[in-house]
């Protein structure tokens, strides 16, 4: 039994950069003269793609280590930087000291390092001269470069592939090459995010979170679920410069702390509470103060690499001027809609200080200051708690259902079908679907003031063949969470709808964008485009007959409406323009005042009427219904058919 466990090696775990990592969330991981087995019961990683008993790594006598694949996904030996081998499931190789172990490919490093003994007994060449330090630098960055390359070729491909199975609808596949709002139309729609990979028409008009954090930032305040310190830092280095950071995020307890490790000193961090259990911070936006103004975005992702890359998102941007002085205390609907959101988040105040303004208290009514009366939306929040009285139309779907009472809408809407579309589907009811069906069904028609009445809503959802031939293969799974029980509920069938983006480029880039419509045809009565999953912690259950509203999470999303529209040159806080030319609605009553129409990209009135705003919807409309062979993606579920990357799923 001694013998047997003589330690003869170690495995180090090591970084994206492939160096040791020192932030003791991996252990090293000692290996024995025997049968050694890693994975999930043997290290600390949640990750379902890695089998609880992974790899097994089998010392012989002769002190020679050979690594056996246990489950089902494939691994990498790497030696010397070069990849020697992927191995499936059954196979094994031998490996030597300073072999790398990718315990899934790209992902779970580990350097393998032998004791000198066991070295010296199993060198394969004594006489091969070890690389110097200086030449490990150079074939490095190029492998790096290389996998890279090779990623994005492989990107490339599935979209090739994608294209040429729709020459025949070559220009619907391409509609979204047209997308080019001037700019007085871009606060009237949203955009969405570039994606990597994709064919350059694909990322017409969209953005990257570097052509939104931009100019002479003195506050900004960024409103997220999960924030990666390190990452915000290398794709928007800007934020270094800026005097005052405020992240209100939703993080657990030990990745704040690994956020405060990382975060710079003029930076406050602020956890909402949370009064009622299963709740998250969840909203997604920016507020960005400047000198001139200020910069409102509401978006979808998450500040972490792949949101802002592989997915498919959207974002809506305006910037709004200071107040003038005798304007101080009006409010719009949207000014009204914003403080009382940012109220709810009760941040720790604290003081800044201005040009022109000197010293003040940095707290939610400091957003009064600002004139928000050329805003054409509104927003929907959501603030956890029970609400009752004048309250309960505050929030959640309650919100929606009292501003769309209050609109008019074309005759054409009526009884018309809606989309629900989402990346995380809450546990359901019938009686709840239909709660929130009788909101989203809000609203009068144009011709006898009549309600449009219920309409029959289709839920976009991904299949488990577009989480499997996605750009990243079933990873991009993880971000569609919801479980076996959720997703497979017998009524729910009646609802699945396909997730088809061709004319946007993006059937491969999982959506993690959250949209809600009402439709006829391509045109569109509303649009929400929200960080709000489908869910009652989200959107708020009714409770006690109907007199209290109970909602657990924050959420924040953007309400386009048709609506009487004064056309007028859009200001902006970071373009260098002259007074004249940086108006505001409000500024002037002269310009011409039409009732915008919204249509998709696929409308035919897109180019011919210039009171059309166009709104990016990713998907098709009207979407197909799921066939029988089509089954909605749910994340803890077994999936052995390989991916696009011969992985399986978990």
């Amino acid at each position: 039994m001694e013998t047997s466990s003589k330690k003869v090696g170690v495995l180090v775990p090591l970084n994206a950069n492939l160096e040791e990592d020192t932030s003791n969330s991996i252990p090293r991981v000692e290996i024995s003269k025997c049968i050694n087995l890693l994975g999930r019961d043997v290290i600390p990683i949640t990750d379902k793609r890695l089998s609880r008993k992974h790899v097994s790594i089998i010392v012989s006598a002769d002190d020679s280590a050979e690594v056996l694949v246990e489950g089902t996904n494939p691994v990498v030996i790497r030696s010397q930087d070069q990849r020697r081998k992927k191995l499936l499931s059954g196979q094994k190789l031998t490996i030597r000291d300073g072999d790398i172990i990718e315990l899934i490919p790209g992902h779970y490093l580990f350097k393998y390092k032998a004791l000198d003994d066991v070295r010296k007994k199993s060198s394969p060449n004594k006489q091969k001269r070890p690389l110097a330090e200086g030449d490990q630098d150079e074939p490095l960055t190029q492998k790096r470069l290389r996998q890279v390359s090779e990623d994005e070729a492989l990107a490339r491909r599935l979209q090739t592939e994608l294209n040429e199975d729709t020459q025949d609808t070559k220009n619907s596949a391409e509609a979204i090459r047209n997308f080019k709002p001037s700019e007085d139309k871009i606060p009237q729609t949203f955009r969405l995010m570039k994606v990597k990979g994709l064919q350059p028409w694909a990322n017409t008009s969209s953005v990257s979170i570097a052509d939104v954090i931009q100019g002479n930032v003195v506050i900004a305040v960024l409103s997220n679920y999960m924030v990666d310190i390190d990452w915000l830092m290398s794709a928007c280095p800007n934020l270094k410069n800026i005097p005052h950071v405020l992240v209100v995020h939703g993080e657990s307890d030990g990745r704040q702390a690994n956020m405060k490790k990382h975060k710079l000193e003029n930076w406050i961090f602020h956890k909402p509470s949370l009064p009622i259990a299963w709740g998250t911070h969840h909203s997604k936006a920016m507020f960005l103060v400047y000198p001139e103004g200020v910069r409102i975005i509401v978006h979808t992702a998450n500040l972490i690499y792949v949101d802002w890359n592989n997915k498919s998102q959207g974002l809506w941007m305006q910037d709004f001027p200071w107040k003038n002085q005798d304007c101080l205390n009006k409010a719009s609907g949207f000014e009204t809609d914003l403080i009382d959101y940012l109220s709810a988040l009760k941040w720790p105040e604290f003081s800044v200080k201005l040009p022109e303004l000197g010293n003040i208290s940095f707290n939610s009514f400091f957003f009064k200051r600002f004139d928000y009366s050329s805003a054409t939306v509104r927003l929907i929040g959501s603030v956890p708690g029970y609400h009752t009285g004048s309250n309960i139309k505050k929030w959640g779907h309650m919100k929606l259902r009292s501003i769309l009472q209050d609109c008019v809408f074309d005759k054409e809407f009526q009884n018309s079908p809606l989309i629900y579309q989402f990346s995380s589907l809450g546990s359901l009811d019938e009686k709840w679907m239909s709660e929130f069906a009788f909101s989203m069904s809000s609203g009068v028609s144009d011709d006898n003031k009549k309600p449009l009445g219920l309409g029959d809503p289709l839920i976009v959802w991904p299949t488990v063949e577009d989480i499997r031939c996605s750009l990243e293969g079933y990873a991009a799974g993880s971000c569609v969470p919801s479980p076996q029980k959720n997703v497979e509920k017998p009524f729910l069938k009646k609802y699945w709808a396909k997730w088809k983006a061709t004319h946007t480029g993006r059937c491969r880039a999982i959506p993690h964008i959250k949209t809600f419509t009402r439709y006829n045809g391509q045109n569109l009565a509303w649009f929400l485009l929200t960080s709000a999953n489908l869910s009652k912690a989200a959107w708020g259950a009714l409770q006690k007959n109907n007199t209290q509203l109970m909602i657990r999470s924050y959420e924040l999303g953007v309400l386009f409406l048709p609506s009487s529209t004064i056309h007028a040159h859009a200001f902006s806080c970071t373009e260098n323009r002259t007074p004249s030319e940086n108006i505001h609605v409000s500024s002037s009553k002269t310009h011409e005042e039409k009732r915008t129409k919204l249509v998709t990209l696929s409308s035919l009135h897109t180019n011919k009427m210039s009171d059309v705003i166009t709104l990016p919807v990713p998907y098709e409309l009207p979407p197909q219904r799921y066939s029988s062979e089509d089954v909605p993606w749910s994340w803890d579920r077994q999936y052995k058919k390989r991916d696009v990357f011969g992985q399986v799923w978990p």
